[in-house]
């Protein structure tokens, strides 16, 4: 099933072991190939309405990515509504991390804010981890198995099994 959605659009994630996560569309890239989203929890049983997801802010996100936007497309993640006044600039695109570990070198990228397909720019940084989120491009199933992760218990098994 073929569906629309926007930056502003709120969609549920199907969870590995049942239930749901759900997601925010931060950017879309132009031709809508790779979107930023914003990941929400705690898991739920069933699909939050719109009213209870436009009470999150982005500072409740569990984790922000790029990832592909097949699932959306195709209607996998299911589109749940619109955020009720978007303003691109309250979700802002946060810049990433970039690692070669055989190089023991590291580099900030910065995404372009209307195309997270677009780096804008690379800046050598150390090598240590500093709080960014790794760069990387998440397809929709390891999307899922993270969220899942994300939201389970430490002790759960899914979160036992080596990545």
């Amino acid at each position: 099933m073929k569906q629309s959605y926007q930056e502003g659009s709120w969609f549920a994630v199907p969870l590995l072991d049942g239930g749901y996560g759900w997601g925010l569309v931060a950017r879309l890239s132009p031709g809508s190939k790779i979107m930023l989203a914003y990941l929400f929890g705690p898991k739920l049983a069933r699909l939050p309405s719109a009213d209870e997801l436009n009470t999150l802010r982005p500072q409740d996100a569990v984790k922000v990515l790029r990832c592909g936007d097949m699932a959306l497309a195709s209607g996998h993640w299911r589109v749940l509504g619109e955020i009720d006044m978007w303003d691109a600039a309250m979700w802002p695109v946060p810049q990433f991390l970039r690692r070669a570990d055989a190089l023991k070198r590291a580099w900030r990228v910065t995404y372009a804010d209307a195309d997270p397909s677009r780096s804008e720019r690379e800046e050598s940084v150390p090598y240590e981890p500093d709080g960014l989120e790794a760069d990387s491009l998440y397809g929709y199933g390891s999307a899922e198995l993270l969220l899942t992760k994300l939201l389970e218990a430490p002790d759960h098994p899914i979160n036992q099994q080596r990545s």
